[in-house]
């Protein structure tokens, strides 16, 4: 794998964060697994789960004679990527042998891009709070994965599965721009959110569809680039940020003692909490990088880009700016919002059927969000579709229900939602009452019961107020219209 020249690559702008008056430097190689059926150079099936060396087949085994044959799903999902990120794609790229010895690697070397990748440039931007933060890309660049090392059910001996052995991968690569496990951890996710808001892979940490390598240094502010340590195969946010952090304290501490930091591989253990040297980090040139003879350049089309490009799907970055400019809602409503093409669709739904998108944005985060936390449900599994929220919307929006009764009734049709909305609020007896005269009258009874209280509020004390108001919603067994009755109490006590 090519690494960037980063020796004359500045301190991050801004000032960045200091750690006991070091700098940290982060760089993120992030390997992404292409959502196709079969293997980058042969048909075998690319199926999670299978039966040990059931998915190998004689080019993924390197058996004498077999020949590697290009995967064309792979090569679009390579461009996808390409265009969403702003990068440049190659229109003639290289595939290079990269030579190393590892049990799991039947060939004694993996197919992969040195020179000339596929995938040039790019940037990922995300926020951190309302700043917004930009990571450059070196690459992306095609490859196979390795086979899998099995250590757990052999005694004394390690067996070799080669079933991923050949499954396509995008290594993405950044320059060295992050300064925190914090904004470390927000690239990652942003990459996520859009490899498979594109669908290019279907980022399952815990099947190693999406892989993180974070190499980390640390040096004084102005000082070159520290001896980075590279972090393998993070398979979780909260363990990336874990391992980042004890990687920098342990990096700092080793400086103050006067020690020098080695290149090196390390492996995150999430029991200790603490990285450990897996080997010395091998350079490029350890590799012995040179072009596959077997396979000739890569070569896209103009047109085919076009194409592409034409069958691609509205970002979440430019989606975030249509919510805001369209709907109204605030920065972080539309990026909520956008996690997700299924909750973003969701959302859209509602408000098409409700034209109420602050209430909408309000409810698919708050109370329907926590319900599908609670039920490890994904949003187009919810039980109640797009089209009922809207109703049971706005059902509050005019007035015939309180937010309260909502939350009433999203239970019940979370449990059964071919309940009619209209038969739940008056079996339960939620209809909100609007009836100033009603109201009025209930007013009366409350000031009557609790003179103390409105002597209090008529001397000034404003919580006094608060408490009155409690007292009628509860003489109204909740279900006063909160608004009509604060108006209607402020003309009583004026």
């Amino acid at each position: 794998m090519s690494k960037p020249d980063t020796k004359s690559i500045p301190s991050a702008p801004n000032d960045p964060p200091l750690v006991q008056g070091y700098e940290v430097v982060i760089g993120f190689e992030t390997h992404a697994q292409l959502l196709t059926h079969s293997k980058i150079f042969s048909r075998a099936s690319t199926q999670f789960g299978a039966k040990p060396n059931s998915q190998a087949c004689a080019v993924d085994l390197a058996l004498p004679g077999a020949l590697p044959v290009m995967n064309k799903r792979a090569v679009e999902c390579a461009i996808r990527l390409g265009l969403a990120l702003g990068s440049h794609v190659a229109h003639r790229s290289i595939f290079a042998r990269k030579n190393y010895f590892y049990p799991d690697l039947p060939k004694g070397y993996q197919i992969s891009q040195f020179e000339i990748p596929v995938v040039q440039g790019g940037e990922v931007s995300f926020f951190m709070g309302t700043t917004q933060k930009t990571v450059r890309l070196v690459r992306a660049h095609l490859e196979e994965d390795a086979g899998k090392s099995l250590h757990e059910d052999f005694v004394g001996m390690s067996g070799i599965d080669l079933n991923r052995a050949g499954t396509p991968l995008l290594e993405i690569v950044t320059e060295p721009d992050m300064r925190s496990s914090q904004e470390a951890v927000a690239y990652a996710k942003e990459l996520h959110k859009i490899v498979t808001w594109i669908q290019v892979c279907d980022g399952n940490m815990q099947e190693g569809s999406f892989r993180c390598d974070a190499n980390v240094s640390v040096r004084k502010p102005g000082a070159p680039l520290g001896t980075r340590r590279e972090i393998k195969n993070l398979n979780s946010f909260k363990f990336m940020q874990q391992a980042i952090d004890f990687e920098i304290r342990w990096q700092i501490e080793q400086l103050e003692d006067g020690k020098v930091i080695e290149q090196a591989t390390v492996l995150f253990d999430p029991e200790s909490g603490e990285t450990r040297a897996m080997r010395t980090k091998e350079d490029a040139a350890d590799y012995r990088y040179f072009p596959d003879p077997d396979l000739p350049p890569l070569v896209i089309a103009s047109q085919w880009i076009d194409e592409i490009r034409g069958s691609m799907p509205e970002l979440p970055r430019a989606m975030e700016q249509r919510f805001v400019s369209t709907y109204g809602l605030p920065e972080y409503d539309a990026t909520t919002l956008t996690q997700s093409q299924q909750m973003a669709s969701y959302f859209e739904a509602t408000v098409a059927a409700c034209g109420q998108a602050k209430l909408a944005s309000n409810w698919i985060m708050g109370e329907l969000s926590r319900r599908l936390n609670e039920a490890d449900l994904e949003i187009d599994n919810c039980p109640v579709s797009a089209q009922i929220l809207a109703e049971l919307i706005s059902t509050i929006a005019n007035g015939e229900i309180s937010n309260n009764s909502g939350k009433i009734i999203l239970d019940a049709l979370w449990t059964d939602s071919s309940t009619k909305i209209s038969a739940l609020i008056e079996s339960k007896g939620l209809k909100q009452v609007n009836d100033s005269g009603a109201l009025e009258r209930l007013i009366d009874e409350v000031l009557a019961a609790n003179a103390d209280n409105v002597a209090q509020f008529k001397a000034g004390k404003e919580k006094a107020f608060n408490a009155l108001i409690g007292q009628a919603m509860k003489a109204s067994k909740g279900q006063a219209n909160p608004q009509q009755l604060t108006e209607l109490l402020k003309k009583k006590l004026a």
